[in-house]
């Protein structure tokens, strides 16, 4: 009986081993396609269609962290897709004077997203920076 036992013993603890390899190969496998797939989206940045090229100290665009040179990808609803000239932007701004905007934009090639409430200020419009077209 005692003979029974231990070879069901060493049964039992070589499927363990087995189990246990297995699964730190697919966690291996699981942890290199994570990787490669976060490797593949660094390339794949969104696609810009204005741009940043004027920002006034102190104003909503500065206190929200917008800086000349980002390339605009997102604001609020507007995105390379259904982007047609400034006046969407300008459409979106005066819909959403005195609430947070969400603006992602293209900054020395990384996605960094902005929260942007366009309101009143010392100077003129809303947002306080001056944003161009970007031509394709």
């Amino acid at each position: 009986l005692q003979n029974d036992h231990k070879a069901l013993m060493k049964q039992v603890e070589e499927a363990l081993h087995q189990l246990h390899a297995r699964e730190k190969e697919k966690h291996a496998k699981d942890e290199a396609e994570a990787l490669a797939e976060a490797m593949s989206q660094t390339q794949s940045l969104p696609q810009a269609f204005a741009k940043v090229n004027a920002v006034t100290p102190g104003s909503p665009a500065n206190i929200s962290g917008l800086q000349v040179d980002d390339e605009i990808v997102e604001f609020g609803s507007v995105n390379v897709n259904n982007f047609q000239n400034l006046q969407n932007i300008a459409t979106v701004v005066q819909h959403s004077e005195g609430r947070p905007l969400s603006v992602t934009v293209l900054r020395s090639g990384k996605k960094v997203h902005v929260g942007l409430t366009p309101k009143r200020w010392a100077g003129k419009g809303l947002l306080g920076c001056n944003i161009i077209p970007l031509q394709r």
